[in-house]
């Protein structure tokens, strides 16, 4: 398969999760802006926009990596697949289905699993996409320190 039809395979999984997500995030909003949050909570534009460079610096990162043919680079797509699924999964028990305690457990999971991927961006890329990359396991954590403090305030 040429390296264009790959990136366009990436393209498509990164669309379907942003708009998985999106969708699910959407279900929820209402119920979700009767929680009570921490005092020191983003503005909410600020997920959209994070969320957005995120799934832009990941697609440039999987596509230039699959370029350099990297005999590892099934792992590195499993990798990236298994945080989409995790990021869908989050969305839709958090804000879906309102589970708050199994959106802690979830986004733990997704944490663990970014710094995974992380860790195999570094041994597969190059140093540039490493360092863009590295806003992926942040964001995560800090999703995962607001999701909790959710979960404790409500």
């Amino acid at each position: 398969m040429s390296t264009a039809k790959k990136c366009v395979l990436v393209a498509i999984g990164i669309i379907i999760v942003a708009v998985l997500g999106s969708v699910f995030t959407s279900l929820g909003q209402q119920w979700y802006r009767t929680l009570q949050h921490p005092s020191e909570w983003p503005p909410a534009f600020l997920f959209a926009v994070v969320w957005t460079v995120v799934y832009i610096i990941t697609f440039f990162t999987l596509c230039n990596t699959v370029k350099e043919q990297n005999s590892d680079v099934k792992k590195l797509i499993v990798l990236a697949i298994f945080n989409g699924v995790l990021n869908i999964l989050w969305c839709l028990v958090f804000f879906t289905l309102q589970q708050l305690f199994l959106g802690v457990v979830i986004i733990v999971l997704n944490l663990a699993a970014a710094i995974l991927l992380i860790c195999e961006v570094k041994k597969q890329s190059k140093p540039l996409w490493y360092y863009l990359m590295l806003i992926y396991p942040i964001w995560v954590g800090i999703a995962t320190t607001l999701n909790t403090a959710v979960w404790i305030l409500n």
